[in-house]
């Protein structure tokens, strides 16, 4: 109830404030000079100046007293829980094992592929999905392997392009 009453105290100060504001504005003797944006006024306070210097100390809020509080119990809750864990409470072994085990994660193992360098891609390809078809690897791997595949025709391709560009620049270039 004080919360409430406490915000609702507040909202009629900013209302308060808002009204006398609006109330008592006057117009500049020179309106017509102001920009948008530009103020005249001055500030209370200097860029990097607190406006309230000896404030709240850091660590004195309700939620720094809750966490200080809570830390001094710890040993006992985590006593509490394992015990409440090992009678059969599925929530107390449900927090316990979510905060001091970590969660797995999948994992994939190493597999070895004899593809031949000197084979053409497309071969390589083809035995690729000869290995899936039979097994011998994860299909997940073996699309993986596909699009390195792929990858390696494009780099491929690129150098091919390179090297006409380069024998046509030098046909060009013994020409002019």
């Amino acid at each position: 109830m004080r919360g409430f009453i406490s915000s609702k105290l507040t909202q009629e100060a900013v209302f308060q404030i808002s009204k006398e504001r609006w109330f008592n504005f006057t117009v500049p003797a020179f309106a017509g000079d102001l920009q948008m944006g530009d103020s005249r006024k001055s500030s209370r306070w200097k860029p990097g100046e607190s406006g309230n210097p000896a404030g709240k100390k850091p660590g004195t809020g309700k939620i720094s007293h809750l966490r200080d509080a809570i830390a001094t119990e710890l040993p006992e809750i985590l006593h509490s829980l394992i015990r409440q864990a090992k009678a059969g409470d599925v929530q107390a072994a449900k927090i316990l094992l979510e905060k001091v085990l970590p969660s797995l994660r999948a994992t994939e193992a190493t597999i070895e592929v004899a593809l031949s360098t000197g084979d053409p891609l497309s071969a390589q390809a083809r035995s690729v999905l000869h290995a899936v078809a039979n097994g011998e690897i994860a299909p997940g791997h073996g699309a993986q392997l596909m699009a390195s595949l792929g990858m390696a025709a494009k780099i491929g391709e690129m150098d091919e392009l390179v090297k006409r560009v380069e024998q046509l620049e030098g046909t060009n270039a013994r020409g002019a």
